[in-house]
């Protein structure tokens, strides 16, 4: 069983090995560490969006969003449900919006924005 089957949500009875994990850390970080991508986990972390509001709230081309999200949904990592004739994206857990947050956290600090602690 590879990462990718991991990230996108298969499961097995059995607790993976470090190695599996850092594995599928290290290709959900990937997937983080594109500026579109994170801007759009961002913006999904305050409340579920169609494609529309998510590439107002990026700042990015319509189609250029909806490649992003197809990876981010491929891997497991948003959800979509339809609404109409709109697809609603939404995260799969609140474990993504933690990370974007540390993550932008951590730019603060690099930034100088907020002082060091522990």
């Amino acid at each position: 069983m590879n990462a990718r089957m991991h990230v996108s949500g298969a499961h097995r009875s059995q607790e993976p090995d470090e190695g599996e994990r850092l594995d599928v850390a290290v290709e959900v970080l990937g997937l983080l560490a594109d500026r579109t991508r994170l801007a759009l986990l961002r913006r999904l972390g305050e409340g579920e969006a169609d494609v529309t509001t998510l590439a107002e709230a990026c700042g990015a081309a319509r189609p250029s969003v909806s490649q992003h999200l197809a990876r981010l949904r491929l891997a497991g990592l948003v959800a979509t449900r339809k609404e109409g004739r709109r697809v609603i994206y939404a995260l799969r857990h609140g474990h993504l919006r933690n990370l974007v947050e540390e993550a932008l956290s951590v730019a603060d600090h690099q930034l100088g924005a907020l002082p060091p602690h522990d």
